[in-house]
């Protein structure tokens, strides 16, 4: 049905996967998770079926992420566990791209933030475009990088990807590939093409554009150092990104620094997840990630009330890792 949120072709040795929610920049459901998952589940088993495709609908681009709305309404009416459900299938999905036995290859044209990294960055082979928009914007809703993304940012070149998490802002193809988020640029006028012959993706990438990030690294590297968010605030006066900073919530800005800091130590993937899944559970039920979607989706005023407002202020960072009674790999 063409008409449903997610579509899924075979043409010839090829699975396509289509995000198909381009008014809302294909922002997933947990229908479209579930739909994905089993339909990846058919294809690895298909031997008709060599490779895997992931685009979006529309000309928004990839995936804008979750839909944040629906964890809103699970936040402030709801028990949580609609917002549960959807990030355990979510992150199993993730992982399962990962791990997929066939290549993979996500064409992250546009912007692609959030759970649409989740999908594409995890993939063996990640193409991006003039067009494309790259990031976790999680702190600016009070919420914290999830789906993975600590995972890769932990790893991007010296502090490029805690410079990206806790600014919460998006890179262009030059930076993306930088910081390892993807590995082809190919113009999105050659994308109709690609899709004719995925085995053309060698032949069709071309140069990447050059990153911005990376002539800046010496004063990231030393200006985002250490455990301590305070100290590194205060190497930032001055500069054009503490403000942007500031306007984050205190308490995901601290929870996003730690989370980076020990997905960096964790052994895979599968642990950075889990404990994705207990930070994501804690963030659900603090003031700030209710607030934070109303402040930017639901009212528009652009205004949150932080609580606590100030970083000094931010002192249960430990109790977002406690385990969860149930975690996300037990079954």
């Amino acid at each position: 049905m063409e008409d449903a949120e997610v579509l899924f072709y075979a043409q010839g040795s090829l699975g396509h996967i289509v995000l198909n929610r381009p008014r809302a920049i294909n922002a997933l459901t947990h229908g479209m998770v579930v739909a994905i998952a089993a339909k990846l589940e058919e294809w690895a088993i298909d031997d008709a079926v060599h490779t895997v495709v992931l685009t979006g609908a529309g000309e928004g681009g990839l995936c804008a992420g979750g839909d944040i709305v629906a964890m809103y309404r699970d936040a402030t009416a709801g028990d949580g566990s609609a917002s549960e459900t959807f990030w355990r299938d979510e992150y199993a999905v993730d992982a399962r791209i990962a791990r997929y036995p066939k290549p993979f290859v996500a064409i992250m044209d546009g912007v692609t933030l959030g759970g649409g990294v989740g999908l594409s960055a995890h993939a063996s082979h990640r193409v991006v475009t003039e067009r494309s928009k790259v990031g976790m914007p999680e702190t600016t809703i009070g919420y914290i990088p999830d789906v993975g993304g600590t995972w890769l940012l932990s790893h991007a070149p010296g502090e490029l990807g805690t410079y990206l998490a806790l600014s919460a802002t998006t890179v262009g193809p030059g930076d993306a590939i930088a910081l390892g988020l993807a590995d082809y640029f190919v113009p999105s006028a050659s994308l109709p093409a690609l899709l004719d012959d995925i085995d053309s993706l060698e032949h069709l990438a071309q140069e990447p554009p050059a990153a911005v990030l990376l002539p800046e690294r010496d004063w990231i590297d030393e200006a985002f150092a250490g455990d301590d968010l305070a100290t590194i605030l205060a190497r930032l006066e001055g500069r054009e990104i503490a403000d942007v900073i500031a306007q984050k919530s205190p308490t995901a800005l601290a929870v996003t620094l730690a989370a980076l800091r020990r997905a960096g130590e964790l052994p895979n993937l599968e642990a950075a997840l889990a404990q994705d899944l207990r930070v994501s559970m804690r963030s659900l039920a603090s003031a700030d990630f209710a607030e934070g979607i109303r402040a930017q989706v639901i009212d528009k005023d652009r205004n949150p009330r932080w609580n606590p407002a100030r970083v000094e202020d931010v002192t249960n960072v430990e109790a977002y890792f406690a385990p969860l009674e149930r975690e996300l790999w037990t079954r």
